[in-house]
């Protein structure tokens, strides 16, 4: 299928799907990845993403691996393949040990098509040596704006995925993406080491999304503001909070007006999260008042709202939430409830996101102490040595790497190669990270500016994203600049 054509394309893509044809992007996609180039593919939230890469993979034959950060996405994105009768796995923390055992066991053998794995167990020596028996035909990285540390939703495991690309051969790479802008991919491809790789990009303007924001100073303000939009809008949708007490008080305000609501933020128990959010699925609740840890993989196309009662952290995670809206191509809300004031929380939050200098000495200090035994010290023991929450001791790990202050072992462990740092000389390779919260603040004030500033709504975001796209006379016709009567 290497020189297939897009009429013979599109026959495979009827007889594996029931399509007819493709949807933007996805045919320059699929070909790329079955002509063996690496690929970045950018496309909004809901534009068919996932059929970029199961389409080359039904047809390359080998392996298929699918790096995702979230466990149950894998776990739809498997379902249906399985339902079409391919043999797909998933290998993450979820899996009971049995399951992982036979799920090895059949990598081992040969007989599995596509393996969805999260990016912690990709870093595992053992693991990539047995992936190494078999070979991979297309290395899948979704969500990729995680791996780069200038992107909105940086994950540090990601900061993997280019020694695991290398370590299996060099298979052909495609990453997907909804929201980067030209820094973060250029970051991506570097970052997964493939700089000169094809980018499909669909765009970022979608004409059935209407944008508004409505000022509201205050919870009391916002309360009254939310149920009139919600009086107003039909059918389902997401009201975005960026906390678990919002969460709950929200819930619990909605129910007592009679809105069918649910919850969900990361604290609940797994089964809780399942629960509510299946009942929103199949459409038992109306609204579902969630943090962002909900909606990654969430196939309901026919949202019909989503309103952000708190600011996000930046343009791409709002982007990200409100596309969540109106996967159907119908028309759908977006609305932002504006109150200058919360971004003191996002600045919060900033606080607390990033290694600073003495987290970078605390790390540093916990190799050094382990460094004279009689192997390098793994990341469990390391944990158990630093005094430092696990993500921020990977973060500094991955600096160490990048600096050549350590270096990863193949047996997953970490070799100091530089003795005896200062502070300072630990602060200096730490600048990217006050760089970072300069961006990030940088960011913020980027989304007070959509809320705050004058002219089309979709303009602004298109500008943010350095997206050519053309809106008629300069204007989208679909927010509350362009149309204030609609919105009224």
């Amino acid at each position: 299928m290497t020189d297939a054509s897009p009429r013979q394309l599109r026959e495979k893509l009827y007889e594996h799907f029931g399509f007819r044809r493709f949807r933007p992007g996805q045919l320059e996609a699929v070909r790329s990845a079955l002509e063996g180039h690496n690929t970045l593919v950018a496309m909004p939230t809901g534009s068919g993403k996932s059929l970029c890469y199961q389409l080359p993979g039904l047809e390359l034959g080998g392996l298929t691996v699918v790096v995702s950060p979230l466990i149950a996405l894998m776990k739809d994105q498997a379902d249906g393949l399985r339902q079409r009768g391919v043999i797909a796995l998933e290998v993450n923390s979820a899996r009971p040990a049995v399951a992982l055992q036979l799920a090895e066991e059949a990598l081992a053998a040969g007989v599995v098509d596509f393996l969805f794995v999260t990016p912690e167990r990709l870093a595992l020596p053992e693991f990539r040596a047995l992936l190494k028996r078999r070979r991979v035909a297309l290395f899948v990285v979704d969500e990729a704006h995680c791996v780069s540390q200038w992107g909105h939703d940086f994950r540090p495991d990601y900061l993997t995925l280019g020694e695991a690309v290398d370590d299996l051969g060099r298979p052909p790479v495609l990453a997907l993406t909804a929201t980067a802008t030209p820094d973060v991919t250029q970051d991506v491809l570097a970052r997964l080491h493939i700089p000169g790789a094809e980018v499909v990009h669909t765009g970022f303007y979608r004409p059935n999304l209407d944008l508004c924001v409505y000022p509201a100073a205050g919870d009391g303000a916002k309360r009254a503001q939310l149920l009139r939009l919600l009086a107003r809008c039909e059918g389902t949708g997401i009201v975005y909070v960026a906390t678990v007490k919002a969460v709950e008080e929200l819930t619990a305000h909605l129910t007592g007006h009679g809105i069918e609501a649910d919850g969900y933020h990361g604290r609940l128990a797994a089964k809780k999260r399942a629960a509510a959010q299946d009942r929103f699925m199949q459409g038992g609740s109306r609204v579902m008042v969630a943090t962002n840890a909900f909606g990654l993989g969430v196939d309901k196309p026919d949202i019909r709202f989503v309103i952000n009662y708190h600011l996000s952290g930046s343009v791409e995670e709002y982007y990200q939430e409100f596309g969540r809206a109106g996967r159907d191509d119908r028309p759908a809300v977006c609305a932002l409830l504006y109150d200058p004031e919360d971004l003191k929380l996002q600045r919060f939050f900033q606080g607390h996101r990033y290694p600073d200098d003495l987290d970078l000495v605390n790390a540093y200090h916990a190799v050094e102490r382990l460094a004279d035994g009689t192997k390098a010290p793994t990341l469990a023991e390391l944990r158990a040595a630093a005094p430092l929450p696990p993500t921020r001791l990977k973060v500094c790990l991955a600096l160490f790497v990048e600096r050549d202050i350590v270096r990863r072992t193949s047996r997953g462990g970490f070799r100091l190669l530089r003795r005896g740092l200062t502070h300072d000389e630990l602060a200096r390779a730490g600048l990217s990270y006050r760089e970072r919260r300069e961006l990030d603040s940088l960011r913020q004030q980027r989304l007070v500016d959509y809320a705050e500033g004058v002219g089309c709504r979709w303009r602004r975001l298109l500008d943010h994203f350095a997206s050519e796209e053309e809106l008629p006379e300069g204007r989208c016709g679909h927010c509350d600049r362009c149309d204030p009567a609609k919105f009224v």
